[in-house]
């Protein structure tokens, strides 16, 4: 709408469809610079957006009947089930109560320690603004930032070196990162981790291995690069910042298009890996990479099941897991040649089709540029990436008849590695 933009004029549909798909998906990838195009009402319509996109349409439509009274019937349970990607139906709507709690408190809190750094900076209502809005967009991991004032695209480029904004948008993105089920399982356990859920202590110490084994690794790769200039101190901070947010996030407090080769090379390996199931963000997600390094790991021991912490996987999670895999990197793959074909080389292909699937949202500065047939590609991208793989297959499956059920042709071995 044009009240929605700075200048008063409608911008080209595309690009408004781009933006709200991006806002909706959570991703962060943008066409314009969201405070020098995005009026104050525009803003707070992509803000809406993403706060409705990170916990999920039947999440908050389903809320909003909650609040009325109405009655949840057993289809929504199951539905909002799904959305949370909870294990059980039972106490599933304590538990969408108890997250949306959670949600609140914690976007509220981040809001007033953002607001305590930017308000000195903008002024009163501005930095109050700026808080509220960062606080969502990193919790939903959306990656979205009104921060063009200080320079257009900067991201947190001009707060690297703020510890109490790095700090807050990274504790902001991972526990929006884990997903709803583990916040319930912490809430209800405290400290008593053995009592953890499966899923919860795969999801804790995947992302805990990620976040330091990244921060690493990162530190190492931008010496002589994006941290080159750093104190120790900011060199911790970014590369700790560096770790957590391509994996689902998309704010970056380091020039993504001056990162080093072995850098890009690590961001688009963990933008793939995503974050939780259930979580506020996307990507393969931690769980399915878990799985299917159980399954390496068990098919070089020889042996049949998949053991960790105690507990057997259950049959199938590792055909899943391979199907989810195989269908991302098919898209993966397509979305990068269609953007090869548009003239753009393959490294900066293969990092915006990764930001746009994985929900990400860093960029290498072409987003803008796209053409149309681009745009289009990553826009389905972003909706693949935050309905997940796995729904568009079901979406897009035939069901078997009985018949096609029983029938199986005759094996035949061929010859694999």
């Amino acid at each position: 709408m044009p009240f929605s933009n700075r200048d008063g004029q409608a911008i080209p549909f595309i690009n408004g469809l781009f933006t709200a798909t991006s806002a909706t998906c959570v991703t962060g990838l943008i066409v314009y610079d969201t405070y020098t195009q995005f009026s104050l009402p525009g803003q707070a319509v992509i803000l809406i957006m993403i706060q409705v996109g990170g916990l999920g349409f039947m999440f908050v439509a389903i809320t909003f009947s909650l609040f009325l009274g109405r009655r949840i019937s057993l289809r929504q349970r199951s539905i909002l089930m799904e959305s949370v990607s909870a294990l059980k139906i039972g106490g599933i709507v304590r538990l969408t109560k108890k997250a949306l709690l959670i949600t609140l408190i914690l976007e509220l809190t981040g809001a007033i320690i953002l607001a305590t750094r930017f308000v000195p900076q903008f002024g009163l209502w501005p930095g109050i603004w700026c808080g509220i809005f960062h606080s969502v967009s990193a919790f939903c991991n959306a990656g979205f930032d009104i921060l063009g004032r200080i320079a257009p695209y900067s991201s947190l480029v001009p707060f690297a070196a703020d510890a109490a904004v790095s700090i807050t948008i990274m504790m902001l993105i991972i526990i929006g990162g884990l997903g709803f089920f583990v916040w319930d399982d912490i809430s209800e356990h405290k400290w008593h981790v053995a009592k953890y859920h499966l899923h919860s202590k795969i999801m804790l110490m995947g992302t805990l291995v990620l976040i330091v084994g990244g921060a690493v690794l990162f530190s190492i790769l931008e010496a002589d690069y994006t941290m080159r200039d750093m104190s120790t101190g900011e060199r911790v901070l970014a590369s700790f910042f560096a770790s957590v947010t391509p994996r689902t996030a998309g704010f970056n407090t380091v020039p993504i298009g001056e990162m080093s080769e072995g850098g890009t090379f690590l961001s688009m390996i963990y933008m793939m890996i995503g974050a939780g199931p259930g979580s506020t963000g996307g990507g393969l997600k931690v769980t399915t990479v878990a799985v299917l390094l159980l399954g390496v790991y068990a098919r070089i021991r020889n042996r049949e099941d998949l053991n960790i912490y105690g507990r057997r996987l259950e049959d199938g999670v590792l055909r899943k897991a391979s199907t989810s895999t195989g269908i991302y990197l098919m898209l993966i793959i397509a979305g990068t040649l269609i953007l090869c074909a548009q003239g753009f080389d393959v490294t900066t292909s293969a990092f915006e089709v990764m930001s746009g699937i994985g929900t990400v949202g860093l960029s290498r500065g072409i987003t803008p540029d796209l053409p149309v047939v681009s745009k289009i590609a990553i826009m389905l991208l972003m909706y693949a990436g935050r309905v997940g793989t796995l729904s568009v297959a079901a979406a897009m499956s035939v069901r078997r008849t009985k018949n096609q059920s029983a029938l199986r042709n005759i094996p035949e071995k061929i010859i694999i590695g």
